[in-house]
């Protein structure tokens, strides 16, 4: 891999890291913990910004890549390309093993910053390992910007409207069956 390379992987690292330092250090990670005070629901919330944002910078990034535009290159190894999806299935990997580990689940601010950085490397994982759906269908690189491609599009768009659901609708569903059951009384 060549140095030029790396800088995709420095600028998935820096935004991850800047989202953990705005979570972590300014008052927003607070507000976040205050009106989402289960942790589940955080950590959807924070998989579904991740994974938007991501999804977003990544097809930016391909666009700059394929159009000659700033210092971006492909990642090669060994003369091979290495498609950002294989960088999201060993996130998802990573984070899977987190969560099946249990990181994070504990009441310590380590334990907080933990649940946070998995939630955010999931959100990461998904969209970059989703951006190339149409590459697992196909096995095909050159239908990422043709008409196979959009199934990428609609599986970005599915799995990010499952993620917003848990995070965004949950509580509305809950508020309207608590509405509901006392009325009841």
């Amino acid at each position: 891999m060549h140095k030029r390379d790396l800088w995709i992987l420095l600028t998935m690292a820096v935004c991850a890291g800047g989202m953990l330092l705005v979570l972590h250090l300014t008052r927003a990670g607070r507000i976040l913990h205050e009106r989402i005070p289960d942790r589940p629901r955080r950590r959807l919330f924070l998989a579904s910004v991740s994974f938007f944002i991501t999804f977003l910078a990544v097809r930016l990034l391909v666009a700059a890549i394929t159009h000659h535009i700033g210092p971006f290159h492909w990642v090669t190894m060994h003369g091979r390309h290495i498609h950002h999806l294989v960088w999201g299935i060993l996130l998802l990997l990573v984070t899977g093993y987190g969560m099946l580990a249990e990181f994070g689940n504990g009441a310590t601010a380590m334990s907080i910053l933990m649940s946070r950085l998995i939630a955010i490397g999931f959100g990461m994982g998904a969209a970059l390992t989703l951006d190339e759906f149409a590459l697992w269908l196909d096995l095909d690189p050159q239908a990422y910007w043709t008409r196979q491609g959009r199934v990428s599009i609609d599986a970005v768009v599915l799995f990010g409207a499952l993620l917003a659901v848990g995070a965004w609708g949950a509580p509305l569903w809950t508020r309207r069956r608590g509405r509901t059951a006392e009325q009841k009384f």
